[in-house]
């Protein structure tokens, strides 16, 4: 075919010409066509569910994900075009999809269409209180409290007078436990409805909740009132008694952090050390290590007048259960403390109170605890540990 495109002076007669070809060669291509069963209509079992796509037909909106039929997709147009519509038109259009998904409990896409009213600009008062009101009640479902206040107290701007949006205000402002609000919210409808009965149940409500809260609250300053002397005196107590702890650093002896009495150990971290009922005696956590065996007894509340050798009788009141040669027993243990900062051991007179070895130069607390080191008398145990022990300590 020569080429139609090329510039050139058609005459009449060539004109003719060609449109009578070009006829006759389309007419060739149809009837080449092969004959065959037209195929594309909707089939007999599915023709509901082709009806049903129909915009004509459709019973429910189009879902996200759905196909959507060409003639919905010019219908929607329509409905949404801003030059086919006033802004209120637009603002009510988008109200109605909303109030659509509402009613399928579709919360979230309500949510988006109200928010296209709104920003469809419309200047009518009641129609920006209808959709921030509406708005309201789908954040409200959704748990979204405040989100749900503010566009309640929106509507209420548009329409002073509106009482769903009043009674939306006073429930979100309950549930954000904003109780001025709700008690204003509340009393504002008793003035129109007297006998208003959910706005008066929620009065009530109110209160005692508010009530509740109060008393809890004093509760809680109080118990952390208590908790702050109880600090102190063991602050003071601690202090007078000069004790050290190996993760204080060196010139921070003044510095007191409430983290260092905090037991490092899973088993004693629900038992910092602590004063007694007469405020007298401190109460330490502490951590028994045998280092055969790679385990360790734990204490909860020795008291600091106890001596190691409670503490070791205590211990083997009952035989070590990986003690198959009966060498852990009292009289025949000695009793160790680590220096780490120095990198050496310190053997403890088993006579001596807890308070009397807690106040030795090397002695720190580690970890919020006291920890010691339980090996045989003049073993090889012993030995091992005292060598492996004698080593420079590393600090970060």
């Amino acid at each position: 075919m020569e080429d139609l495109t090329a510039q050139r002076n058609w005459t009449e007669e060539e004109r003719l010409e060609l449109a009578a070809r070009l006829d006759a060669e389309l007419d060739a291509f149809i009837d080449g066509l092969e004959k065959k069963r037209y195929e594309e209509g909707w089939p007999e079992d599915r023709w509901q569910e082709e009806m049903d796509k129909h915009p004509f037909f459709m019973k429910r909106a189009p879902q996200p994900g759905d196909d959507v039929h060409p003639m919905f997709e010019g219908l929607q147009k329509l409905k949404y075009d801003p030059e086919e519509n006033t802004r209120d038109e637009l603002a009510l259009n988008y109200k109605e999809d909303g109030n659509f998904y509402m009613k399928h409990k579709k919360f979230r896409m309500a949510i988006y269409s109200f928010t296209e009213g709104i920003k469809s600009k419309s200047e009518n008062p009641d129609v920006l209180a209808v959709l921030y009101n509406n708005r309201s009640a789908a954040h409200f479902f959704i748990k979204n409290y405040r989100s749900s206040l503010s566009d309640a107290q929106r509507a209420l701007f548009f329409k002073p007078d509106y009482t769903k949006a009043r009674w939306r205000s006073a429930q979100c402002a309950y549930e954000l436990e904003r109780f001025d609000v709700c008690t204003q919210m509340c009393e504002e409808l008793l003035e129109v409805d007297v006998d208003h009965k959910e706005a008066n149940a929620l009065l009530h409500k109110n209160k005692m909740k508010k009530l509740e809260i109060d008393r809890n609250q004093r509760k809680e300053a109080a118990e952390a009132k208590r908790r702050l002397t109880r600090f102190h005196r063991l602050r003071d107590a601690i202090e007078q008694r000069a004790i050290k702890f190996d993760d204080q650093r060196v010139g921070q002896k003044a510095a007191f952090r409430e983290d260092l009495l905090r037991p490092k150990f899973l088993p004693l971290e629900d038992h910092p050390v602590h004063l007694d009922e007469d405020g007298i005696t401190l109460i330490w956590p502490a951590a028994f290590s045998y280092p055969e065996f790679l385990f360790s007894d734990f204490q909860q509340k020795l008291p600091e007048t106890a001596t190691m050798q409670d503490c070791l009788a205590t211990l083997f009141a009952e035989p070590l259960p990986c003690d198959k040669t009966q060498s852990y027993r009292q009289g025949n243990v000695h009793v160790y403390y680590e220096n780490r900062k120095v990198g050496c051991v310190h053997k403890v007179a088993v006579e001596k109170q807890l308070a009397e070895i807690i106040a030795e130069k090397s002695f720190f607390v580690s970890g919020g605890a006291l920890l010691f080191y339980v090996v045989p008398k003049d073993s090889r145990v012993e030995q091992e540990f005292i060598h492996q022990q004698r080593r420079p300590m590393v600090y970060s």
